[in-house]
């Protein structure tokens, strides 16, 4: 029985975990969904306001925690559904592609500049042979010198 308890503990700490890792990644999911579904609440005329799933007789911050738009007519306090928003769309999507070639239009310059600084890939990186033997010629000649001195 004293061995029972530490797994359960470690299968509670687990499902605890899994279920946050679903938590986020139902989180992030929704982020997304919304980000290309954007909508308003600000209707057109022609468009027909559709009563809210959760209820209609609510107040503004229940209509409003609900996500649905609240909307007072006459006397009394109405919940509808919002509308699609195309012309966020559109911008949110002219600004994801432009994002995009911006980035497509950098990454030349960047890899050009990351590869023109190794040694391996641009042979005027590498150190030269014969420059190298006489630095170190050099070097051995002004050693006898000093060490005369």
């Amino acid at each position: 029985s004293g061995f029972a308890s530490p797994t359960r503990h470690v299968l509670e700490k687990n499902e605890a975990a899994a279920s946050k890792l679903n938590m986020k990644l139902k989180e992030a999911y929704e982020s997304l969904l919304s980000f290309f579904r954007p909508v308003t609440c600000r209707h057109k005329d022609e468009q027909t306001l559709l009563p809210c799933p959760v209820g209609e007789g609510l107040n503004t911050t229940e209509c409003l925690e609900n996500k649905c738009c609240p909307s007072k007519t006459s006397h009394e306090l109405k919940c509808y559904m919002p509308f699609k928003d195309n012309l966020q769309l559109t911008f949110r999507l002219l600004v994801l592609v432009a994002g995009g070639f911006f980035i497509l239009g950098c990454l030349p310059f960047c890899c050009c500049a990351f590869l023109q600084r190794s040694q391996c890939v641009n042979p005027l990186r590498r150190a030269n042979n014969e420059v190298e033997r006489t630095v170190w010629k050099k070097r051995a000649q002004s050693e006898d010198v000093y060490g005369l001195l």
